[in-house]
């Protein structure tokens, strides 16, 4: 095939430039090319992952409540090889609720913690950082609930932690501090939920 004079001048421009970057571009593409694979695999292997967590969550939230030591080791077996899913967090959750009521409550605090620390989910995070404020609150640690509480983000939880805030100060003597974490609580719960009018009354105690 006959090239003209400007096609051969482009064509020996492109041979030039291959020759100088060819090496270069080749490596950028095999690159992309197994970034590519290894993504695609990397989903695979999370999905994967993600149904066995879930088959196992599901398990585990079945299992009889005073089988304690089963319910430990299934959740066990989620917080270490399943970290990486949702499931990891809520089964920390659910253990440390079978151990506070199985009266084990150190263990329950240590589950709690851990899921505030690695669950996946911001609102298993909250639920985590609730209960474990609650139980602060009913050891009389203050200091530790409060700090608790002013570590969860997750705004749809707002009422609750500002109501159990107001709980805290008011243990602490802290009536007016108290009165606005009520307040503010009712800004964030649902007007018709029980909850709510529960706040509400114990606002008005306070004389507010």
């Amino acid at each position: 095939m006959a090239y003209d004079l400007e096609e051969q001048e482009q064509l020996d421009e492109f041979k030039a430039w291959w020759a100088k970057n060819g090496k270069m571009v080749t490596s950028i593409i095999l690159v992309a090319v197994l970034a590519y694979v290894g993504w695609q695999g990397y989903q695979i292997w999370i999905q994967k992952k993600s149904t066995e967590a879930s088959n196992l969550y599901q398990a585990l939230v079945t299992t009889e409540p005073s089988k304690l030591d089963v319910i430990k080791t299934q959740a066990n077996q989620l917080t270490s090889d399943y970290s990486i899913t949702p499931y990891a967090g809520r089964a920390a959750v659910f253990l440390a609720k079978s151990q506070y009521e199985g009266k084990d409550v150190e263990s329950a605090k240590q589950q709690l913690q851990w899921a505030i620390e690695h669950a996946k989910e911001s609102s298993v995070q909250a639920i985590a950082g609730l209960q474990l404020a609650g139980i602060h609150y009913e050891n009389k640690d203050y200091e530790s609930a409060k700090k608790v509480l002013a570590n969860i983000q997750d705004q749809g939880f707002a009422g609750l932690k500002d109501n159990l805030l107001g709980d805290v100060l008011l243990a602490e003597g802290k009536t007016e501090e108290a009165k606005k974490a009520y307040a503010d609580a009712l800004k964030n719960l649902d007007m018709q939920g029980r909850l709510f009018q529960l706040t509400k009354q114990k606002l008005e105690s306070l004389g507010a």
